[in-house]
């Protein structure tokens, strides 16, 4: 993956060890990193900084990461990646709802927190990458394009949509539930077949009949595989 220059981070945690470790990180991946140990600090950072991607601890004391998603995401237009040490459906939804755009499950490798920043940056400003090519797949989302080995492909808005999803967060398991969210809409009605549907679709489109570009994962969902 390359790096972007210029791309802000804040990271927002109560437990210092944990943004100590986090900011070095990131450093080192060439971003510039703020952090804050609580709510009301986040939101001076926000206002000052003006992140790209706001990394948020949803317990912490006093204002938690659930109200600060809710107070940034009134006026910025700033990804919200929210981590939470409980793996609670209801925590999720309720990150969902406020606007958060992700959220990751305590603990977590370092290596799939950059996947899934990388992932935001490339749905949230798609303008700071053009064109971007992963594996064989060429996405231009300003004409809603996809190509494969130079063909592009022909696909419906909801395809599209799909498989830029899918493309973007490569590698990582993406439940139905998570696909509905995110491609569909948190309010949609429907039965979560429709997914299947889809896919089925996608994998003729993309030539994929041996389902290795889009693995079925039995029990989880599904990941994307290109590279």
């Amino acid at each position: 993956m390359r790096q972007l220059k210029g791309i802000k981070i804040l990271l927002v945690d109560d437990e210092p060890h944990i943004l100590e470790f986090l900011e070095l990180g990131l450093t080192n991946e060439g971003f510039e990193v703020m952090t804050a140990q609580d709510g009301i600090s986040a939101i001076t950072a926000c206002n000052k900084f003006q992140p790209h991607i706001a990394i948020l601890d949803v317990m912490m004391p006093g204002m938690d990461g659930f109200e600060v998603c809710r107070m940034i995401k009134k006026t910025d237009n700033v990804a919200v990646i929210m981590l939470t040490a409980k793996d609670e459906i209801d925590d999720r939804v309720k990150g969902l709802t406020l606007g958060a755009d992700d959220y990751m499950i305590k603990p977590f490798s370092f290596e799939e927190l950059l996947a899934r920043i990388y992932a935001r940056i490339r749905n949230h400003f798609p303008n700071l990458f053009g064109e971007v090519v992963i594996g064989p797949l060429r996405m231009d989302d300003r004409r809603k394009e996809i190509s494969m080995h130079d063909r592009i492909l022909e696909l419906s808005p909801t395809e599209y949509e799909l498989l830029k999803f899918m493309a973007i967060n490569h590698g990582l398991v993406l439940s139905k539930t998570m696909i509905l969210d995110k491609v569909w809409g948190y309010d949609f009605g429907g039965e979560e077949n429709i997914v299947e549907v889809y896919i089925r679709s996608l994998r003729d489109k993309l030539g994929d009949k041996e389902h290795k570009l889009i693995r079925t994962i039995r029990g989880a969902g599904y990941r994307m595989d290109l590279t």
